[in-house]
């Protein structure tokens, strides 16, 4: 068998970590410093890292992230009552694994979305399929989709993921509509799957934002007394960096903002 039909082979089965590992070895004449296992370690080793990072690339595409906010850029330094150990016992993921939830409050500015987008990063690392939504506009898209008869197949992609993240919840007051709708989410995932919520609201105040006293219980009992939670506090972290007028985006990955 020569390296060209093994190179072909390799790319027919779609080993395309395998076969760029056969190639660099072929180029660098390596193959005489390293023994048979060592030179199959290292091809299995550039296949494997090579579907990582597809799978990583796909999973961060799909979850349409607000921000690209990483785990490792998060701010501890700021005076915002965020604690270091409780975000290093995150780190593992142990937390979605059990299917427990995240609460993050606090004013405009202060990080959340950054933070839960960092957060949900973390966990397409892990290998967890991730959305984000804004709560709002996925409160209109899964409207439209009940006029066009594909909300429970929404619904059901929805509880696929293994992380929802709910984005600026509590901004605008719910129509009955969108409670109904809330309510059904927060149900289904209910110690299925992990959801983040981020809002500028106390968590005492969700009910009046709810607005069903009924819904609101509800949803309430399913999502607040279980979650974790992380109640950020200072000043806007633009006026933190100085307040210099960047876009959001520019902002959070020239001085990672969490």
């Amino acid at each position: 068998m020569t390296n060209e039909s093994t190179i072909e082979k390799l790319h027919r089965m779609k080993l395309s970590g395998m076969e760029r590992a056969f190639r660099e070895i072929l180029r660098g004449g390596i193959s005489g410093q390293y023994t048979q296992d060592e030179i199959i370690a290292h091809l299995v080793d550039s296949e494997w890292d090579d579907r990582y990072n597809r799978k990583l690339n796909y999973l961060l595409k799909k979850a349409r992230f607000r921000y690209q906010a990483s785990f490792e850029s998060l701010d501890f330094n700021a005076n915002r009552n965020l604690d270091k150990n409780l975000f290093l016992r995150f780190s593992n993921c142990d937390w979605l694994r059990k299917k427990e939830n995240i609460i993050i409050t606090g004013a405009t500015g202060v990080g959340k979305s950054y933070l839960a987008s960092a957060l949900g990063n973390l966990a397409c690392k892990n290998g967890f399929k991730v959305i984000y939504f804004n709560v709002i506009k996925l409160f209109s898209k899964l409207k439209y989709s009940k006029a066009d008869g594909s909300y429970m197949k929404e619904l059901g992609w929805i509880l696929k993921q293994d992380l929802l993240i709910l984005d600026d919840f509590g901004l605008d007051p719910l129509d009955n509509q969108s409670r109904l709708i809330l309510l059904e989410i927060i149900e289904d995932r209910n110690g299925n799957k992990s959801t983040v919520i981020t809002s500028q609201l106390p968590v005492k105040n969700w009910f009046d934002a709810i607005g069903d006293a009924t819904i609101a219980d509800a949803v309430c009992d399913r999502i607040i007394h279980s979650a974790h939670k992380i109640e950020l506090k200072g000043e806007s972290m633009r006026k933190y960096y100085g307040g210099r007028k960047f876009s959001d985006q520019i902002l959070d990955e020239t001085c990672h903002l969490p």
